[in-house]
C-alpha cells in the first residue's frame, strides 16, 4: 500500500494554516496575561524553602491543573486515544517536561540571587532562542516576504528590550550581594536556553498532529519527576526540610496557586505555538514581562517610591513592548510560508508513517469530525472524579494556608482579576468555537 503522505495534495494546506493566525495571535497575548499573573501568588510567599522544594511545589501544583484542564475540556477518553495515536511523541513530551522543570529551578535560583526584576526580562531573552530553532528545524520564516521577517525579529528583539527596560524600572538601590550577580545572571541564561529549546518538542509534536491538550499531560510526568529527583539528589534528599517541617504547609497553597495559573497561561501558550510557530508565539507570550509589573505596581505597590527616572522606564517599556506585540501579530504568513509548514507536516508524516490528512486537519485546528478520530466531548465517571480531587486539593490546602501581613491594593486586585477571567472566557471561547480546543 502506498504511503498516504506521499499522495496528499499540497494545495489545501495554505488556506488552512491562514484561518488560525488571529486565534493563534490571541492565544499568544492571553498566555501572556495569564503568565504574568503566575507570579503573583508566589509574591506572598516567604520562606527559608530551597529553590528546589519551591519548584517542587510550584510543579504539583502545576501537574494539579495539567490533568484537570485537560480532563475538563475534552475528557480522558479523548486523551488516552490521541496519545494512542501518537506513542511516538509521548517521550517527547515527557524529554519538554524534564527541560521545563530544569529551567524552572534555575529561576528559582535567578530570582533569589538578582531578583525578579533582573532575572525576569534575561529568562525572556528565550524567544531569540525559540526563533533560531524554528527557523533551523522546522523552516519557519522559510518563504516569508522581507516585512514579515523584519517584524517578527523586530517584534522579538523589542519585546525583549521592552522587559529589560520593565525590569530595572523596579529597581531601587542595590538590593544583592555582588558575590551572588554572577551565578543569579548565569542561573536565568541558562533557563532562557532550556525554554527556548523547551519548544522544539512542542513543534513537534503538534506537526505531527498531537492535541495540546494531550500533550500538556504527559508533559506534566517529566515535570514532576525531575523536581523530585532534584530535591531527592541535590537537597537533602528524603531528609529534605519540604518533607518534615510543619511550617511548609500553610505556604503550599500560594505555590499551587501560581502553579495553577501558570498552567492556563501555558495551555494557551501551547496553541499559540501550533498555530502560529516558534518564531511568532514566544514574543508574543513573552508580554507576560508587562502584565508581572501591573500585578507588581498595582495590586503590591512595588513603585509607590519609584522616582521619575523609573516611572520613564515603566511608561518607555510599556510602549515598546506593545509595539513589539503588535509588530509580530501583524506578520501573517504568506503562502509561501505556508508551503514550507506543509513540507514539515510532510516531513513528519513520511518519518512515522503517519496519515497526512488526518495530520494536516489536527494542524489547522479541524481534528474532531463526526465519526472519526476520538469522540469529542465523551466522559467517563473518573473524568468527574479528577475534578473533584482537584478541587477538594485546593480546598484543603487553603484551610490550612494564611494571609501574609502583606499590603495590597483590593481594588487594582479585584480589577485585574476580571482581566484574567475575561481573558480565558474570550479567547476559550474562540478555541471551542473555531476548534473544539484541538
Amino acid at each position: 500500500m502506498s504511503d498516504p503522505a506521499r499522495q496528499a495534495p499540497q494545495k489545501s494546506a495554505a488556506p488552512s494554516f491562514a484561518n488560525v493566525h488571529g486565534l493563534g495571535v490571541a492565544c499568544g497575548l492571553a498566555a501572556g496575561v495569564w503568565l504574568g499573573a503566575a507570579e503573583a501568588p508566589t509574591k506572598l510567599v516567604n520562606s527559608g524553602l530551597s529553590p528546589f522544594a519551591i519548584s517542587l511545589c510550584m510543579v504539583a501544583g502545576v501537574f494539579t491543573a495539567r490533568w484537570t484542564l485537560p480532563t475538563l475540556l475534552k475528557g480522558t477518553r479523548y486523551v488516552f486515544a490521541d496519545l494512542a495515536n501518537n506513542k511516538h511523541l509521548i517521550p517527547t513530551a515527557i524529554l519538554a517536561g524534564m527541560l521545563w522543570a530544569v529551567a524552572n529551578t534555575l529561576t528559582v535560583f535567578a530570582i533569589r540571587d538578582v531578583g525578579l526584576t533582573i532575572a525576569f526580562p534575561l529568562w525572556n531573552t528565550n524567544s531569540l532562542v525559540g526563533i533560531l530553532w524554528g527557523r533551523v528545524l522546522f523552516g519557519e520564516l522559510k518563504g516569508a516576504s522581507p516585512g514579515n521577517i523584519a517584524k517578527v525579529l523586530l517584534g522579538a528583539v523589542a519585546i525583549a528590550a521592552a522587559a529589560v527596560m520593565l525590569g530595572f524600572s523596579t529597581i531601587h538601590g542595590d538590593q544583592h550581594h555582588a558575590s551572588r550577580a554572577i551565578a543569579g545572571i548565569a542561573a536565568a541564561c541558562g533557563a532562557s536556553l532550556l525554554w527556548g529549546t523547551m519548544y522544539i518538542p512542542y513543534r513537534k509534536a503538534y506537526i505531527s498532529g498531537m492535541n495540546p491538550l494531550s500533550f500538556v499531560t504527559v508533559f506534566t510526568l517529566g515535570e514532576l519527576g525531575t523536581c523530585f529527583a532534584l530535591v531527592l539528589a541535590l537537597d537533602g534528599g528524603t531528609k529534605a526540610a519540604l518533607f518534615h517541617s510543619p511550617e511548609t504547609m500553610h505556604l503550599l497553597f500560594w505555590l499551587f496557586l501560581g502553579g495553577f495559573v501558570w498552567v492556563i497561561g501555558d495551555l494557551f501558550q501551547q496553541f499559540a505555538t501550533k498555530y502560529l510557530g516558534i518564531g511568532r508565539a514566544i514574543p508574543l507570550s513573552n508580554t507576560n514581562q508587562l502584565w508581572g509589573l501591573a500585578w507588581g505596581a498595582l495590586v503590591f505597590g512595588e513603585l509607590a517610591n519609584a522616582d521619575w527616572h523609573h516611572r520613564l522606564l515603566v511608561i518607555s517599556g510599556s510602549v515598546v513592548m506593545i509595539l513589539g506585540a503588535l509588530a509580530v501579530s501583524t506578520a501573517v504568513a504568506t503562502a509561501r510560508e505556508h508551503a514550507s509548514t506543509d513540507q514539515a507536516l510532510h516531513r513528519e508524516c513520511i518519518r512515522y508513517h503517519l496519515d497526512y490528512s488526518r495530520v494536516l486537519r489536527a494542524y489547522s485546528g479541524h481534528g474532531d469530525i463526526p465519526g472519526e478520530g476520538p469522540a469529542a466531548g465523551s466522559r467517563a465517571w473518573w473524568d468527574y472524579a479528577i475534578v473533584a480531587a482537584a478541587i477538594g486539593v485546593f480546598v484543603w490546602l487553603g484551610t490550612n494556608a494564611r494571609v501574609p501581613n502583606l499590603g495590597m491594593n483590593y481594588t487594582w486586585l479585584a480589577g485585574l482579576a476580571v482581566v484574567l477571567v475575561a481573558t480565558a472566557l474570550i479567547c476559550g471561547f474562540g478555541l471551542y468555537k473555531s476548534t473544539r480546543f484541538s
